[in-house]
């Protein structure tokens, strides 16, 4: 029972938590409400999981939301100046990536932490930012045949819904049934054995910031698509949300490891309680309390963990 508690513990709280807003909060069961959670949950979960992938490969990337606003600032300035729509969107998610990769680099060439690395890259990319907008928003007049992406639907189900599901299936498969996703999870649970063993454990760090950034990139790129619109500040509330998400994550399924099922379940929870606050009418200050003591806890049950990641300097 004691292991059965600590696996899956988080995931009985959820279950509590639904149960217990689903009692009290009027219109919370309505069919519309419940999709609308996992609506808004797929652009948090999509970003945490670029998170996940670098915590796994044993590094730190606190740059994720401002490279996400980035990369929707690049999309939106190229459909507002007439480009093709596939040009602007690869243009923001390849932003994304080169970022990442930049991350990579930093970390696994100039040796520095990845604490450190990625804060940097985020005030860069927050500043490229505004660079490109003059600090004034992109509203309005996107093609209808790019909005489509963030909120179209397939047979009355989100397309959101569906990129997060394609999201989470394609990094589950990764880290589970390759041998690349094998790499990067042994470069982060012991780096040096690792480097020993023949795996490029360089290599593989910047893997993990890369795929990190390339998912933020999607993340900044179907907010425009959804919001039909883009600002330098789009995606800034999800610096902290996918943090809490993903260390709430590696409280259960697999307990201190950083896990895709983990991501999602730490998501939908943050999601749901949001949610369920906002139909009793609670102030937004108590959902901000309530998501701190949430990082807390979470980072309560991770903290070595993270103490390692934070400040190591890669061989």
């Amino acid at each position: 029972m004691q292991d059965l508690l600590k696996r899956f513990g988080t995931v009985i709280a959820y279950l509590v938590l639904f149960t217990v807003l689903a009692a009290s909060a009027d219109n919370f069961l309505d069919p519309y409400n419940l999709l609308s959670i996992l609506k808004h949950v797929s652009f948090l979960t999509i970003i945490a999981l670029g998170f996940t992938l670098a915590l796994a490969a044993g590094e730190l990337d606190l740059s994720i939301a401002h490279v996400a606003s980035l990369s929707s600032v690049c999309a939106a300035a190229l459909l507002f100046n007439d480009y093709p729509i596939v040009f602007a969107m690869l243009a923001g998610i390849g932003c994304g990536t080169a970022l990442g990769l930049f991350n990579g680099l930093v970390v696994t060439r100039m040796r520095i932490p990845s604490l450190i690395a990625t804060l940097a890259v985020s005030t860069i990319a927050n500043g490229l930012a505004y660079l490109i907008t003059g600090g004034v928003a992109y509203v309005g007049r996107l093609d209808t045949a790019f909005l489509v992406f963030g909120r179209g639907n397939v047979l009355g189900v989100p397309a959101m819904i569906l990129w997060m599901g394609l999201t989470v299936a394609l990094t589950l498969f990764l880290l589970k049934r390759t041998r690349t996703g094998v790499h990067l999870v042994c470069t982060g649970e012991a780096e040096e054995p690792a480097r020993l063993a023949g795996i490029r454990t360089r290599r593989m760090k910047l893997l993990g910031l890369g795929l990190s950034g390339l998912l933020a990139g999607v993340t900044g790129v179907l907010l425009t698509s959804s919001l039909s619109s883009s600002s330098p500040a789009i995606a800034g509330e999800y610096l902290m949300t996918g943090i809490a998400a993903v260390l709430l994550g590696m409280t259960t399924i697999e307990p201190g490891k950083p896990n895709v099922v983990g991501t999602l379940i730490g998501a939908l929870t943050i999601g749901t309680l949001r949610n369920g606050l906002t139909l009793l009418g609670a102030q937004y200050y108590v959902q901000d309390i309530v998501l701190g003591v949430i990082i807390i806890v979470s980072v309560s049950a991770s903290a070595r963990e993270l103490r390692k990641v934070a400040f190591s300097v890669p061989h």
